[in-house]
């Protein structure tokens, strides 16, 4: 066992874990470290679409625009407001900061940073960089945090938050390169280590990604909306979302059998006419939508009954044009036809309009081996990213003092983010977290406490531990991604608990039984169950009490599809893990705080607090 200290620990190195440190460091900050299983991996660097967005508060053009107006546009299901109005009052701060590390966002010549509309968006507050926005944040605010010397513990896995009266006091971590136990002792910890995406099987995340919210719940931290997650159409040989242009080049979508035969399957259901307005919407209403099934997520459920009912193969056929395409462009609806008379985006076929539109769309395919001038492109409905997460205040503090959760980490999302409100929560979120731990900083305790705790510490192996990681992520998508089944998941959930109570416990001086690789596994492993046990009581409980909801399409005992109850008050489904099970309850969100914007007022508060 290994033993260091430092005052404060960041966990990730994805563009919220960075920033973190990168304030942190800007603040005056000493004596901080970031912890990452590797600075090259994670969804920040290696996730994006076919132009990543950016949400922040508009700044061009006429139309006027306020932090509470975006604030209020956050909010939805299951949002506190208190958080979103900090996401829309730091985003212009965040956002320019990004720009002065060198962040590529396009401006015109008058200083002007264009937007466009995204989907739940009420006005053009989006940006973007390019299919690769979140990298390039990522690259920016590693170069930066570089320059300043941050000190890192790279290949390093935290997998235990040690907390004392009530308060984080330190991380057990594994040494991945050699298997190796290292303990921090530590006043203040940020969490950023991205959605829990390791509970399902078809994803979107990037290979590698799997997150670590489990440590939190282990550790006592409140979850809040894990029944909230987005789903959408996501190419599967390589994992990438295809939104925005992939679908408004309009190009025909086709299932193959395993005999080879193919067939437009949109058709068997919609005309051909209602089948090109409902591919153009999808690029705006790229994410399932339980509100939508009778617009543009109907494709999504054409989709996912091709591939797990009939067991066909989807694809995206870029060469050539879905059946009613004309290329008199006028003889499409309204909204279609001005979309691509104003994109010049007439061109004959669905890979010449894309390339207009968007070349680095393509090129990014053709730098991962797939062409999409020669290759259909295999799709499927997969998870893209948690609206929920850890429960924060407006210092993005869990409920654990000296634990903060930011990034996709914290639960500051509902039903319906913004598209693109996720890069700006995570560099809003990290950066107040920062502030927070600037302005109020913990004390590190004795050494005593962090023994005492790492002697009650010990780790559950788990049989064929493999197989239940495939096992557990398979039956999600087919039972708990975007058409759930509470009965199945009930029952899965049994299973869970089961092979929880059955582990064997080791402490960690004996894990001289494992291998480095079977440790990593184990730990991992032991992290979804508990993430897992958390979103699937989460999913449970808001079934009983939204019914279906979001991206979630509560399948009801007929195989119907059980309504939404709009009559509940707007509560945030909060979860807490015990060592048997976890409990959900609905608590009501947080209103806007009474707030004096009177300049003196604010001025000497400012002072003094800072004093």
């Amino acid at each position: 066992m290994r033993f260091s200290e430092a005052l404060t620990v960041v966990i990730g190195s994805g563009c919220a874990g960075l920033n973190a440190a990168d304030w942190l460091l800007d603040l005056g900050a000493r004596d901080v470290v970031l912890i990452t299983e590797s600075m090259n991996c994670g969804t920040s660097r290696n996730a994006g679409s076919d132009k990543q967005t950016y949400y922040k508060l508009s700044l061009s053009g006429s139309a006027g625009d306020s932090p509470e107006a975006m604030a209020r546009d956050l909010l939805s299901e299951g949002v506190n407001a208190d958080t979103a109005l900090a996401e829309a009052a730091g985003s212009v701060q965040s956002f320019f900061k990004l720009v002065s590390l060198g962040a590529p966002f396009p401006c015109n010549n008058y200083g002007e940073y264009a937007g466009y509309q995204t989907d739940h968006d009420s006005r053009s507050r989006a940006t973007s960089a390019g299919p690769l926005t979140s990298r390039l944040m990522t690259e920016a605010l590693e170069a930066s945090i570089r320059r300043k010397g941050l000190h890192i513990l790279d290949n390093t896995m935290a997998f235990r938050i040690l907390v004392a009266d009530g308060r984080a006091v330190g991380v057990l971590c594994l040494d991945t390169d050699d298997g190796a136990f290292h303990t921090i002792r530590c006043a203040d910890i940020i969490l950023a280590t991205g959605g829990p995406a390791y509970i399902y099987l078809s994803s979107v995340y990037p290979i590698g990604h799997t997150g670590m919210s489990g440590m939190a719940l282990m550790a006592g931290a409140s979850a809040s909306n894990l029944h909230q997650w987005q789903y959408g159409l996501a190419s599967t040989d390589f994992r990438w979302n295809v939104s925005g242009n992939y679908q408004q080049s309009l190009p025909r979508y086709i299932s193959i059998d395993e005999t080879g035969a193919e067939r437009e399957f949109l058709l068997d259901d919609l005309s051909p006419r209602e089948a090109i307005r409902l591919m153009f919407l999808k690029g705006y209403q790229w994410p399932f939508d339980t509100r939508k099934l009778c617009d543009s997520s109907r494709i999504d459920l054409l989709a996912h009954r091709q591939i797990h009912t009939f067991g066909r193969r989807v694809y995206l056929d870029y060469m050539h044009n879905p059946s009613g395409w004309s290329d008199d462009v006028r003889l499409l609806d309204d909204e279609t036809r001005s979309y691509l008379q104003k994109s010049g985006a007439s061109q004959r076929t669905p890979i010449e309009r894309l390339a207009h539109m968007n070349q680095p769309a393509i090129e990014l395919y053709r730098a991962h081996g797939i062409d999409l001038y020669t290759t259909p492109l295999r799709i499927d409905v997969c998870a893209q990213h948690c609206n929920g997460g850890l429960s924060v205040d407006h210092n993005w503090q869990t409920t654990i003092r000296g634990l903060y959760a930011v990034g996709e980490a914290a639960g500051t999302f509902g039903a319906y983010r913004p598209g693109g409100s996720a890069l700006n929560s995570a560099q809003v979120g990290s950066m107040r977290a920062a502030q927070h731990i600037a302005l109020h900083p913990n004390r590190l305790i004795q050494h005593p406490v962090v023994d005492a705790l790492l002697n009650q510490t010990t780790i559950p192996i788990y049989p064929n531990p493999s197989e239940h990681t495939h096992y557990f992520q398979s039956q999600m998508s087919m039972i708990g991604a975007h058409l759930r089944d509470v009965d199945a998941l009930a029952s899965l959930r049994v299973e869970l608990h089961e092979l929880r109570r059955n582990a064997q416990q080791y402490s960690l001086d004996n894990n001289v039984l494992l291998s480095r690789d079977d440790l990593a596994t184990q730990i991992k492993l032991n992290d979804m169950l508990h993430t897992l046990d958390a979103a699937i009581d989460s999913m449970i409980f808001s079934s009983g009490y939204y019914g279906s909801t979001g991206a979630g399409l509560i399948i009801d005992k007929t195989g119907g599809y059980l309504p939404h109850n709009d009559k509940q008050p707007n509560c945030v489904i909060e979860t807490r893990a015990d060592h048997i099970k976890s409990v959900s309850r609905a608590i009501p969100v947080r209103a806007f705080p009474n707030r004096d914007l009177w300049f003196e007022s604010v001025w000497k508060a400012y002072r003094e607090d800072r004093l």
